[in-house]
């Protein structure tokens, strides 16, 4: 780790781990993810699309909703997202509305990833907002808490 942006994007993406455990706990996909302006924690969340029966119940989207509650404001400019996999096109689409500046990720989604694995809606140049984005940060935590997740569900079947 060379400097303290680095530092500070593994010590924001262990606290999105924390909430990627929590909802591993709760037989959730295990994401998580953190809002963060100022190097400040305003919104944190984990997937609840199992416990809330309703689809649009990710993480990114749950921190979303919780950040712009926080500064009473829908745009997110000087924000930063840190997510434990690779946003969707949902999320990232709502990431491109709430015009958040930067996207900091663990683990590629190369199923779903819309930040550059499947599509880049993140920096796609018809779209009137692009962000910032950081892949790879605490990458193999990120992707053993998934793997781990959908192994203990095959061996339950």
């Amino acid at each position: 780790m060379g400097n303290t942006k680095d530092f500070l994007d593994v010590f924001f993406m262990r606290e999105a781990l924390k909430e990627a455990e929590e909802a591993f706990k709760k037989d959730e996909v295990p994401v998580g993810a953190v809002i963060v302006l100022e190097n400040k924690i305003i919104a944190k969340a984990h997937n609840q699309v199992e416990t809330l029966k309703d689809p649009t119940a990710h993480a990114e989207i749950l921190a979303i909703t919780q950040a712009a509650n926080t500064l009473s404001c829908k745009w997110l400019y000087d924000c930063t997202l840190y997510v434990t996999i690779e946003p969707c096109s949902m999320c990232a689409g709502a990431l491109v509305l709430s015009r958040i500046k930067k996207i900091c990720f663990g683990a590629k989604d190369i199923k779903a990833g819309a930040c550059g694995s499947i599509f880049n809606i993140a920096r796609h140049k018809k779209l009137n907002h692009r962000m910032e984005v950081k892949k790879g940060v605490l990458e193999k935590e990120c992707a053993f808490l998934m793997t781990e997740f959908f192994k203990s569900k095959r061996e339950k079947k």
